[in-house]
C-alpha cells in the first residue's frame, strides 16, 4: 500500500491562483488588446492565434492571458517553464507537437520567462515554428529586441502588456472581498482608503495587490462574530513600511514626486534625497522614482551635462538588479547628482516647439536633395539629386536644406549655455557662420 506523506496533501491555493480569470469577460486590464473590437481580442475569439510574445512588467496577466487563449481554442496546450526546462524537455515537447501535425491538430506552447532560454534553446523553437508544428506564446519581462532571437522573434507578433491602472487594481480588490472564490464568504471591513493605498504601492502588479490583500485580512483584528477588521496599522505591519498618507486621487502621490523633481531642478540636493527618503521608505516603487530621474536628467539638464542620462539610467539599472533596501544610495547618488548638475531645459523646449510645428505641418514634403532615391522612378523625379555627402567635405558640414520649405530658418535648438553647452553655442555659432557665408557664396555664383 502506497503511503501519503504530508506533502501529498492538497495545499491551500494563494488568493491570486484562485481568482485567476478563466475568460476575457473577467480579465482585468489591457483594453487596448482586448477591448470590443480589438485586435487580439478578435484573435482569441476566432481561434486564430499566431506565434506571439507577450512583453509586460510582472502581475499583469501574461501567463493568465495564456491560459485564456487554451482555454478557446481548438488546439493542444502545453505549458513549458524556461525556468525549469532545457533541450531535451524543448526536443521532447516537439516531438510530441510534430505528432500533433501529422494527426491534424494544432498545438499551442506557451513559454513562460522565455527571455530565460539561452539562444541555443530558442533556435530550437525556431524550426517547429517555421513549419507550424507549434504556435509560439512566449511571455517576457524583458525587452524582446534584447532577449528574443532576431530569427525568432521575426515570426512572431509582440503584444505589449501595460502595468494596472490603480482603477482596474482597485476594482480587482473590491471582486476579491465579494467573490466566494476570495473573502466573499467572510465579512471583511477595510476601508476605500486602505484599497487605493494597496493598489496605488502594487504599481500596476495584479498579483502584488491580491498578494498583500491576502496578508493584511489573515492578519486582520477579528470579533467574536468572526468579522475581520483591517486597519491601517494592519496594513504598514504587514508591508513593513510606513503608509504614504494617499487620498483616493493619489494626489500625496503626485505631491512628494513633484517636490523631488522641483527640489532636483532648483539644485538643492537636501532637499531631493530627503523627499526620495520620504518615498522610499513610504513604500514608493523604486523604479518608479528611477524614471523620473531619467526624465530629469534630460528634461532639466540635457546636454548641459550629458554624463547625467548616463548616471540615472545606471541607476535605473541598479534598482531594476538589485531592488529596495539596497538601491537606495544608487537612487541617492543620482538624484544628488542631477541636483548639482548644471540645468538646461533645451531639449525639452526644442522638441516641444518642433513638435507643435509637426502637428501643424503633418504633410509638409521633405525636400528632394535629402530624399533617398533607391529605385531608378525616385531618381528620375531627382530624389536625393544634390546630395552631399558630409564627410566628403574637409569641415564635415554642407549648406543643403534639410527643413521643409515652410519651416526654412526656423530654429528649435537653442543651448542655454550652462556646462558643457557652454562649448555648443560656441560649436552652433560657428556652424551657422559657415553655412550663412557658404549660401551667401552660392547665391553669388548663380
Amino acid at each position: 500500500m502506497e503511503q501519503i506523506s504530508l506533502f501529498d496533501r492538497e495545499m491551500p491555493q494563494p488568493l491570486a491562483a484562485k481568482l485567476r480569470p478563466g475568460n476575457l469577460e473577467e480579465y482585468v486590464g489591457q483594453s487596448h488588446l482586448l477591448g470590443k473590437g480589438k485586435v487580439l481580442r478578435r484573435l482569441i475569439e476566432q481561434d486564430q492565434v499566431s506565434s506571439m510574445i507577450f512583453w509586460g512588467p510582472p502581475g499583469v496577466g501574461k501567463t493568465t492571458l495564456a491560459r485564456i487563449i487554451a482555454n478557446k481554442t481548438k488546439s493542444s496546450f502545453i505549458d513549458f517553464s524556461a525556468v525549469t526546462s532545457g533541450i531535451k524537455e524543448i526536443r521532447t515537447v516537439m516531438e510530441q507537437a510534430e505528432k500533433n501535425r501529422q494527426y491534424g491538430v494544432r498545438t499551442i506552447l506557451f513559454v513562460d520567462e522565455i527571455h530565460r532560454f539561452n539562444k541555443a534553446q530558442q533556435d530550437a523553437f525556431l524550426p517547429f515554428v517555421e513549419k507550424g508544428s507549434i504556435i509560439l506564446i512566449g511571455a517576457t519581462t524583458e525587452n524582446p529586441s534584447f532577449e528574443i532571437n532576431s530569427a525568432l522573434l521575426s515570426r512572431c507578433k509582440v503584444f505589449v502588456l501595460q502595468a494596472l491602472a490603480t482603477q482596474e487594481l482597485k476594482g480587482l480588490l473590491s471582486r476579491a472581498l465579494a467573490d466566494s472564490r476570495g473573502f466573499g464568504n467572510q465579512k471583511v471591513k477595510i476601508d476605500e482608503d486602505l484599497l487605493e493605498m494597496i493598489a496605488v504601492f502594487a504599481n500596476g502588479d495584479a498579483r502584488n495587490a491580491l498578494s498583500t490583500l491576502e496578508m493584511v485580512v489573515l492578519n486582520g483584528e477579528m470579533d467574536a462574530e468572526g468579522a475581520v477588521t483591517v486597519t491601517r496599522e494592519t496594513l504598514e505591519q504587514c508591508t513593513s513600511r510606513k503608509s504614504l498618507l494617499y487620498d483616493k486621487k493619489g494626489e500625496e502621490h503626485y505631491n512628494l514626486i513633484s517636490a523631488l523633481h522641483k527640489s532636483m531642478r532648483n539644485s538643492d540636493p537636501d532637499a531631493a534625497v530627503y523627499w526620495l527618503a520620504r518615498m522610499l521608505e513610504a513604500g514608493e516603487d523604486p523604479l518608479y522614482v528611477a524614471r523620473r530621474v531619467v526624465r530629469f536628467a534630460s528634461e532639466d539638464v540635457g546636454l548641459a551635462d550629458s554624463r547625467a542620462l548616463q548616471i540615472a539610467v545606471a541607476a535605473y539599472q541598479a534598482c531594476h538588479f538589485l531592488g529596495m533596501p539596497e538601491c537606495n544610495v544608487h537612487l541617492t547618488q543620482a538624484v544628488v547628482y542631477v541636483a548639482l548638475a548644471p540645468k538646461s531645459n533645451a531639449m525639452e523646449v526644442s522638441y516641444n516647439e518642433a513638435k507643435e510645428d509637426a502637428v501643424k505641418d503633418l504633410a509638409e514634403p521633405v525636400p528632394l536633395v535629402i530624399r533617398n532615391g533607391v529605385t531608378g522612378l525616385m531618381r528620375e523625379l531627382d530624389y536625393g539629386k544634390g546630395y552631399q555627402y558630409a564627410h566628403d567635405t574637409q569641415e564635415k558640414l554642407t549648406n543643403m536644406q534639410c527643413l521643409p520649405d515652410a519651416l526654412v530658418g526656423r530654429e528649435y535648438y537653442r543651448p542655454a549655455g550652462m556646462g558643457e553647452e557652454e562649448a555648443l553655442v560656441k560649436r552652433l555659432a560657428e556652424i551657422k557662420a559657415w553655412k550663412k557665408a557658404h549660401a551667401a557664396k552660392t547665391e553669388a555664383e548663380l
